[in-house]
Formats: structure tokens, sequence, C-alpha cells
């Protein structure tokens, strides 16, 4: 049976740009282009030309190499002809292959943001889309609200989708941009809408209000679209946009999608997903979503002891796809919930080889379950586990001892006579018999200890150049000011390796310094 083509469209460089927080520069457009590019994405979506200078500069030249390159912007401006709208005029003037309209499907918006008819609408609809194609572009069509506009007004809505059509549009995309629309409306309207418009001419843009935006696409795959939308790791306005990373999977490898549909997205291709959606996060400068579908790290993890013993006799009784096939791996997961098969899984990929019978196993399991009880959690800090194991097997190397530290916050006036805060540390380190003393102040006790650490070294200094600390997290055990405080600290380095350390205590600096200790120690034995 020949399978048919569904075509993906990506549009995380304008759609996802509208994140809360985000901003893309020229240099991160560029290498989220190159992402893409290489992933087997059918249309790159890069802006709007002529909005501002980075979009600007971003369409002074073609930015894919495979992918169709796309501009955005509005259909032609009421009272203008489209030769004298300069918004047209960056569209068709860019160096994109195709053009993406935005056009309001929803007669409410149309008078109430446009302030026309609905008729001077289609028609100004018409005419750009005949300018892009004039100017040698593919012209695509997103009608914006189209399906709270199809439940308001179900025949101008189809009117918009039959005006797109009769002008030449290549791509006619139902856009749910309030994200509030359930996937068995999705079905029911797309196959009316199928009543005047071929499949192989329509698109989804679902967003993820109602946390639905990837069944919705789904749903419109199945009710005959055959081009889809949406973002890296879902990222977009308010609640995000339809996830790609989720998405391509799911139409590769499961059987329903896979045996009707093909895309531009190889087996080979797939494989580079995971990295493909750190990279991005790394892009962002944020950390991975470790429970994301296919490529967070807890995708293919357990830690019941059970589940890990069953893993590990037939990896399916709890994997609906093989790890590898996304470019993620699985992870046994060490626990109060821990068995041994845990234990020699997680070794094992540390590359520590033990047997089932081993006693100094016991001893090991017996040391994480009481120390879980007292606050610790290596589930989420594996680096200490590995820390913690080599301790117990006598293989720990010891590169430096902390003799002693004092943190101290103190509130003073500054030269201005300003009432400021300043956080100063000292620190006490031996290095085989070498006493060195390093005094720094930094952001807070637990950035002036980090900075106080780092300072000296001695013989080991050059090996953290590159470590980093990227996220602080502090949780409270116990309420109450004698609490027990846990606190769990990401690292990571120039490789792209990221690793946790945990540390438990009454007190918060003392907690955050046997964090902070273990991520020194972890990175130096990476560069032993």
């Amino acid at each position: 049976m020949t399978k048919e083509r569904l075509y993906l469209f990506d549009t995380t460089l304008r759609d996802g740009a509208q994140t809360t927080g985000v901003e893309f520069s020229l240099e991160d457009k560029i290498a989220i282009a190159r992402l893409l590019d290489g992933l087997g994405i059918d249309y790159v979506e890069g802006g709007y030309p002529g909005a501002n200078v980075v979009d600007t500069a971003f369409f002074s030249e073609k930015r894919t190499e495979n992918a169709d390159f796309v501009a955005f912007g509005m259909t032609k401006r009421a009272g203008r002809s489209v030769e004298n709208d300069p918004g047209i005029a960056d569209l068709i003037g860019s160096s994109a292959d195709a053009v993406c309209y935005v056009s309001k499907a929803w007669d409410h918006q149309v008078k109430l943001a446009l302030g026309i008819s609905t008729k001077e609408n289609l028609k100004g609809l018409a005419e750009s889309v005949q300018a892009a194609r004039d100017a040698g572009k593919q012209a695509f069509v997103d009608c914006e609200h189209f399906f709270d506009g199809y439940k308001a007004n179900r025949a101008y809505a189809l009117d918009c989708v039959k005006t797109a059509l009769d002008a030449g549009a290549r791509w006619i995309v139902l856009c749910d941009t309030n994200g509030g629309t359930m996937p068995s409306e999705i079905e029911e309207i797309v196959a009316d809408v199928l009543t005047i418009a071929p499949g192989d001419k329509l698109g989804i843009h679902a967003h993820d209000d109602t946390g639905q935006a990837v069944a919705n696409s789904l749903a419109a795959v199945r009710a005959g679209v055959r081009q889809i939308q949406g973002t890296l790791n879902g990222l977009g306005e308010r609640c995000g946009n339809a996830n790609l990373v989720t998405l391509i999977p799911t139409l590769v490898l499961k059987p329903v999608f896979s045996q009707r549909f093909d895309t531009g997205v190889t087996a080979e291709k797939l494989e580079t997903l995971t990295r493909v959606s750190r990279a991005f996060d790394e892009i962002l400068n944020r950390g991975p979503n470790r429970q994301a579908p296919y490529v967070g790290a807890s995708a293919f993890a357990t830690k019941a002891g059970i589940h890990a013993s069953a893993i590990a006799k037939d990896p399916t009784t709890y994997e609906h796809v093989v790890p590898e096939s996304v470019g993620n791996e699985r992870l046994i997961m060490v626990s109060q919930q821990a068995g041994k098969s845990n234990l020699l899984t997680t070794l094992k990929r540390f590359g520590i080889e033990m047997a089932k019978d081993d006693p100094r196993l016991d001893k090991l399991l017996r040391q994480v379950k009481e120390r879980e009880a007292r606050g610790y959690s290596y589930d989420g800090a594996e680096a200490s586990f590995f820390m913690l194991a080599h301790k117990m097997l006598g293989t720990l190397p010891k590169f430096f001892d902390v003799t002693s530290y004092r943190s101290a916050i103190e509130r003073r006036h500054n030269a201005k006579g300003e009432m400021v805060t300043v956080s100063e540390a000292v620190v006490k380190i031996d290095v085989e018999g070498e006493i060195l003393m390093s005094v720094a102040e930094g952001n807070g006790p637990i950035n002036a200890l980090d900075l106080a650490m780092r300072k000296d070294l001695g013989k080991y200094s050059n090996r953290i150049d590159d470590l980093e600390l990227v996220d602080f997290k502090v949780r409270i055990l116990d309420g109450g000011t004698g609490a027990v405080t846990r606190v769990l600290i990401e690292s990571r380095d120039d490789t792209g390796e990221r690793w946790f350390t945990v540390g438990v205590s009454p007190n918060i600096i003392d907690a955050s310094f046997e964090a902070l200790y273990e991520s020194f120690t972890y990175k130096l034995m990476k560069t032993a």
C-alpha cells in the first residue's frame, strides 16, 4: 500500500517566540533553524521580515538547506493595494521560499479587530495570496480562530477556506487559536471542511490551553489534514503550541500512523530527536523537562525494584518504544523503592560491574534506603549515588579535603550611603598536604562558597574551569524553623553533560555545601 505524505511545519521561531521570557537573538535563530533542518522538518517559519531588526536580518538570506523557509505576516491592509502595502513588500521581497499569511476566520474578530466587513477581508485575502504567487513563492494561509469562528458562523469560516483555495494557496491551515477545542470537535469540523477542500491542502495549528494540542493535531490527521504545525518542546504563547517533539515519534513509530503515512523524518534522523530537544533547551538556557514524552530523562526511567527486575528480563514490559529509537536511554533509578536490579543496572551504566550475590550490593542497598529515609533523594541525583557507590567500594578518590569553611551575611551601607547585603565566604582546603585558603564575595552565601572554592584548588584548578552551576533547588522536608533541608544542585560543563548532586542537613548552608562539594568531586572524577 502506498503511504500518504504528512508534512511537518515548525513555527518555533515565530509562534514560539511569543513565549513569556523568550527572546531569540539572530544567532539563536540561525542555530535553531539548523537543528530543524537536520531533523527533517518540511517547513521552517522564521518570523516576520520587516517587523524588527532581528527578523529582518534573519530573512536577508535563506537559512535552511533542505526545508522550505517561510515568512509570516498579515494579509494586505484595508484601503491599500497589494502593490502599496509595505508589509506585503517585506514578505515577497524576503529570501523566503513561501509566505504564510494570517487571516481572520471568525467574523466577530474581523469586525472587532480589523473594523472592516467580512467581504472586504476575503478580498484582501485573495489578493495577498495572488501577490505571493506572482512573486514566485508558495502561499500559505493560517485561518486564525478557525474553530471558534466555525462554531459562531460556519458559512464565513468555510468561505475563508474556499477563498484561499480558489486564489491558489498551497496550504490552508485551520487554527485552534484559543486552544479550547476538543478532539472530537476537531474531527467533526475537519470532516466538514473536507467537503470543500482536499486534505492535501489542509493543515492544523493547535494550541495547548487544555493540554490537548498533540491530541487535537492527531485527530485532525485522522480526519484528513496532511500538514501539522507545531514547535520544539511545545514552546508558544500562553500554554504553548502542539509539541513536535512528541508528535514526530508518535507519527513515525506508532503503527496506527506509520503504516499509513510518511514524513521527512527518517529512522536515522529520529535518533537525533533527544539531542535536538535538549540542544534547544540549552539555547533557551533552561533545564530540559525530565518528564517530557520520548525525550525526557525520566521517559524510560523506573525506580520500583519489581519493575527493574521485569525490564531486565524484557524491556517491553514497561517501555512502549525502544529508547534508542529517539536517541534516549533506559534509566533504572535508585531510591527507597529500589531492589538489587535497580542498583546493578545503575552501577553498570557508571561502569561498575558487580555480581548479584556480592555482599557489598546488600550493604549499598541498605545505605541508600537509610539515607533516603533521612531525606536524600538519589533518583534525582545520580552523581551523588555514583560517589556513594565508590565510597562504599573504597574507590572514591580524595582530590581535596575542606578542613573548614565559613559563610557570613552582612547588611551595611556602601560608599553611596545605600543599604546593601554582602555575602562573604572563607574556605580552607587541603590538597595533598598543601593548605590553601580563599576568600570570596558572592550573590548570596552559596555563590560566595562556590567562588571561594574554585578560586584556588591547587593543581586541580584548571580542571574545573568549565564547571557551571545551572540550578539550585531547596526543599524543606519537615515543618518549622528546625526543619531538615534538602538541596539539589544541577551542574554542567563544556561537554554538555548535566549532573545532579544532593545534600541534606538541618542547616541550609551545610546541605548546600555538601551538594556543592560533590559536584566539584564528580567533575574531577570525570576528568581524571
